[in-house]
């Protein structure tokens, strides 16, 4: 499995807690700008709880863009230590925007988001009613392309692994048959064709 990091823009962005990653396996590093002397205490208090998993980097210096830099830098450490990971950045600031365009050019797998919330997999694996788990298997299943399960089983073993494993066989027949209901899969014999819009 890959090993996802969360990258914080402190500066831009202060989540209060990171409750929501608790039974996740990410590696959270909180950047805090030059002038920032406050951590709230449920933030802090999970971090905590995270042991090595977790650590702060606190820049040095202040001016323009200076934490953005300091993120750029540590992708790029870590990118070549930790080959095939998946990199968040949680910030509100667009001028990432480009590197990571760069950065998925050369293949490595990152995105921006502006709440820890956003991130796809804590997304969909927190999705609760079954109208919000289809449209995170649709969403799934545009994001792999030309690699899409073909058949029912594979689909089916796709969908319990991008909720964790923590959906039941019943509610995993609910997805496939509102899947086949608004004809975003077609079936033949034990094979499928996809019609996604």
């Amino acid at each position: 499995m890959k090993t996802n990091f969360i990258l914080v823009d402190f500066e831009n962005v202060q989540p209060k807690s990171l409750k929501i990653i608790k039974d996740y396996d990410f590696r959270v590093i909180i950047f805090v700008g030059a002038l920032q002397s406050k951590i709230p205490f449920d933030l802090a208090s999970t971090m905590q709880s995270l042991g090595d998993k977790a650590s702060y980097i606190k820049i040095a210096g202040n001016g323009p863009n200076a934490l953005d830099f300091h993120i750029a830098y540590y992708i790029g450490e870590l990118a070549a230590k930790h080959p095939g990971s998946y990199f968040h950045i949680i910030s509100k600031d667009r001028g990432f925007d480009l590197l990571i365009k760069h950065l998925k050019d050369k293949r490595i797998l990152i995105s921006r988001n502006s709440k820890i919330e956003d991130i796809p997999l804590l997304r969909i694996a927190n999705s609760s009613t079954l109208p919000q788990r289809v449209d995170s298997v649709i969403e799934f299943l545009k994001s792999r392309g030309n690699s899409k399960p073909r058949k029912i089983t594979t689909l089916k073993n796709s969908i319990n692994n991008l909720f964790l494993k923590k959906i039941e066989d019943k509610e995993l027949e609910e997805i496939i048959q509102s899947l086949l209901k608004k004809k975003i899969i077609i079936t033949n014999e034990n094979k499928i064709t996809y019609k996604i819009p």
